[in-house]
């Protein structure tokens, strides 16, 4: 049964490690060359680049959704391919670019994790926790009774951040989670992202948009398949 990584695991090792890591996409073209990066927890990073550029994909090899043509990607230490699926997704959250919202209410689509495999262990939340979860991403219009499928693109994304920050992953991975929202709930969004780095989780957030202006942010570029630290 999966369990949630002690404080003293993760302050042992590397968090996520990406090491030459290279992809190539079904038509043979070369996406991703060579990309090498490493997070420690507490660790927020911006990744910026050109649409169709591999953003995307790299985020999805973290997330073992797809495997890469070339390189090593270790969490803790360990290579992704020896962690059980579900086991990864425990600690490694995707928050996909347009989020799906199951047929049901609010509360079943923020509740439903916790019957999967990749959950156990964990406790599941109860409304006042589900309704705090909504409330802290600026939701709190949004009854737990209300239809998921029925609310607007930026609610849904919203929605869907709750839902993943809900299962306490030690690394997220936000995909261009403020791309539908208005000014305000951006800035929200935002935040949130910052404050879960501060918290100990390591942050890799794809975005179009300028970075906020935190403290310790890494900036980086992905341009013709390959990585680099921006101003480098």
């Amino acid at each position: 049964m999966p369990q949630p990584l002690s404080q003293e695991a993760v302050a042992a090792a590397a968090l996520l490690r990406l090491e030459n890591v290279s992809w190539q996409a079904p038509d043979g073209r070369l996406v991703l060359e060579g990309v090498s990066l490493s997070l420690a927890p507490g660790e927020l990073a911006w990744l910026r680049g050109p649409s169709g550029g591999g953003k995307s994909s790299l985020l999805r090899l973290i997330n073992r959704l797809a495997e890469p043509s070339g390189g090593l990607i270790t969490l803790l230490g360990k290579p992704l391919a020896a962690w059980e699926p579900p086991q990864l997704r425990r600690h490694v959250g995707l928050l996909a670019q347009s989020p799906v919202m199951l047929p049901g209410t609010v509360e079943h689509n923020l509740s439903l994790a916790f019957g999967f495999k990749a959950a156990q262990g964990q406790t599941a939340p109860d409304q006042s926790a589900l309704r705090g979860a909504l409330d802290r991403l600026g939701l709190q219009g949004v009854e737990l009774g209300a239809l998921a499928q029925g609310l607007s693109l930026g609610q849904r994304q919203r929605l869907a951040l709750a839902r993943l920050l809900l299962l306490e992953p030690q690394v997220l991975l936000l995909d261009e989670p403020v791309s539908a929202l208005d000014p305000e709930s951006k800035e929200l969004v935002e935040a949130t992202a910052v404050a879960q780095a501060g918290e100990g989780r390591a942050v890799l957030m794809v975005s179009h948009q300028p970075p906020p202006q935190a403290q310790s942010m890494r900036r980086l570029v992905l341009e013709q398949g390959r990585l680099r630290e921006e101003g480098s």
